[in-house]
């Protein structure tokens, strides 16, 4: 089992566990129409039970053309009324989380969850959301708000933004190598700012949020200078800021030398790399060929002027943007991989486990240190593979950040414990996954249009949940009244049989030995 191989078959499980029930569903029914005056032109959404939607709202030019690989454009005017009663495309990315895929480049889009009702005293807090995905799939539109926007009485923003070689391709003399996802993630905030007091949203209040790689993207703009002013608040969810490279399933930005390699690499596979002017050329490649000879997952770059830092060691040095930021993992993060990883044919036994151990931490001390912390005795290889996973690349770079961010601005942290969360994808796995990467999100979110089943128990947790997330984008404090007490010096565990805060999580996570081992 090479470290390639194992590589593209755990990206290749994430994908499927991450991928909804099914790609969003238009409004059922005659649902009346309303009509909203953006910054570029009147808009029609859709009204539902309590709530209105507004859906693939540009809020850039397209990407096409010169502006493949350009910074993002203000998108043109338009006259009349724009239909906003569905989704745009997601932006370019092969078959997965969004069915069938994408090629259409015209995909800088944003969708509005407002409550409806009369208008309030004071405009709403805002929360804009960027999906997860590896920097390589996913889309807003995955993501119905509509709970989050009522329980909570907040504006929820849902935003597309480039991926994959689209989103993050490096070359010299490129402006803008690396972070075009990024830099999108900047334009819809700054339509944010400008543009949603119309509907019912505070410019002035807003909380960018996000999960994965979105939740490294909220890292990445903690450090952007670029980012300064454009978000009051950050909620980070299971994208620890202090990842790297070496720790290949989590999240993480790369040097522009290693960048600038894989652009090179795309290039040549694209045909492009003896071309005398290689972005002209990779300028007329198919959407379709790019996607095909990319790399499965993308990283941004550092060095860069979006990113001058690697954003681990911007926050090391309390450089970041001085915010108030809510931030978790969930208990057992790394068990969609580990099974992933199994049923792609690689067992985890006492007598492969060094192996297994060996492809992810090539350091002959690294790998016998962590077979000797997390022994495989029989049949429980899976669970001990998925700790591994979940410790080193999620819980305790999750503590690590936080306590970074803590030392400059108020942090609250928890941690997703429901073991009995509901699948997100239809099979049996190979072993019970508990509380794995994205298995909150049906909480906060019906994921492709359709809410997961839940229990009645499983209902409150999500009910408290919302709460949480809403108060702390209202007032930078999460409590209230009829929630347990979440205190800054605890990690809060949520799981429907209790909402309690904890001082065990970093021994529970091994993080001592992780510590000592790096």
């Amino acid at each position: 089992m090479t470290k390639h191989r194992t590589l593209t078959a755990l990206t290749c499980a994430l994908t499927a566990l991450l991928a909804p029930a099914r790609a969003p569903a238009p409004p059922a029914g005659p649902a009346v129409a309303t009509t909203v005056h953006t910054r570029e032109g009147l808009v029609r959404g859709a009204a539902h039970d309590g709530y209105r939607t507004f859906e693939g709202i540009p809020y850039a030019a397209p990407p096409v053309g010169p502006l493949r690989w350009a910074a993002p454009h203000r998108p043109a005017a338009w006259t009349g009324v724009r239909d906003a009663t569905r989704p745009a495309s997601a932006c370019p990315q092969p078959a997965g989380e969004v069915p069938g895929g994408s090629t259409d480049e015209d995909c800088l889009h944003l969708n509005v969850t407002t409550p409806d009702g009369a208008a309030p005293a004071r405009p709403r807090p805002v929360i804009v959301w960027l999906h997860g995905g590896g920097f390589t799939t996913g889309a807003g539109s995955s993501y119905d708000a509509h709970r989050l926007a009522t329980r909570g009485d907040v504006v929820v923003v849902t935003v597309n933004y480039r991926l994959g070689a689209l989103g993050f391709l490096a070359h010299a003399g490129l402006p803008g190598s690396g972070t075009f996802g990024l830099a999108d993630q900047q334009a819809a905030l700054r339509w944010v700012r400008s543009g949603i007091r119309a509907f019912g949203g505070d410019p002035h209040n807003v909380t960018l949020a996000g999960e994965s790689a979105g939740g490294y993207g909220v890292c990445a703009q903690l450090a952007s200078p670029a980012a300064a002013g454009l978000f009051d608040r950050a909620i980070i969810e299971s994208g620890p800021c202090t990842g790297s490279p070496d720790r290949p399933f989590a999240p993480s930005a790369v040097p522009p030398a290693t960048a600038r390699g894989a652009g090179a690499d795309l290039a040549a596979k694209a045909g492009c790399g003896s071309s005398p002017d290689v972005l002209a050329c990779l300028r007329r490649v198919r959407v379709s060929r790019l996607l095909a000879v990319q790399e499965t997952d993308q990283q941004p770059a550092y060095g860069t002027p979006l990113l001058p830092g690697d954003p681990a060691a911007v926050i090391a040095a309390g450089r970041f943007h001085h915010v108030p930021v809510l931030i978790g993992n969930n208990h057992d993060e790394g068990n969609g991989w580990a099974a992933g990883i199994i049923q792609s044919g690689n067992p985890v036994t006492p007598a492969t486990w060094p192996d297994v151990v060996a492809a992810f931490f090539p350091s002959p001390g690294q790998a016998k240190a962590i077979v000797d912390e997390y022994p495989v005795h029989g049949t429980d290889g899976g669970p001990v593979f998925g700790a591994v996973i979940g410790d080193a690349d999620f819980a305790c770079p999750t503590a690590r950040a936080a306590g970074l961010l803590a030392a400059r601005v108020p942090v609250w942290r928890y941690e997703f414990a429901d073991e009995h969360a509901p699948p997100l994808t239809p099979g049996t796995p190979p072993f019970p996954l508990g509380a794995p990467h994205a298995s909150e999100l049906p909480y906060l979110f019906d994921l492709g249009g359709r809410p997961r089943e839940l229990t009645p128990a499983q209902h409150r947790l999500a009910d408290t949940m919302i709460g949480y997330w809403a108060r702390f984008a209202r007032t930078a404090d999460p409590n209230g009244p009829s929630s347990p007490r979440w205190s800054r010096r605890t990690v809060l565990s949520l799981a429907p049989d209790h909402v309690v805060p904890t001082r065990t999580a970093m021994s529970r996570h091994h993080c001592a030995f992780w510590s000592a081992l790096n």
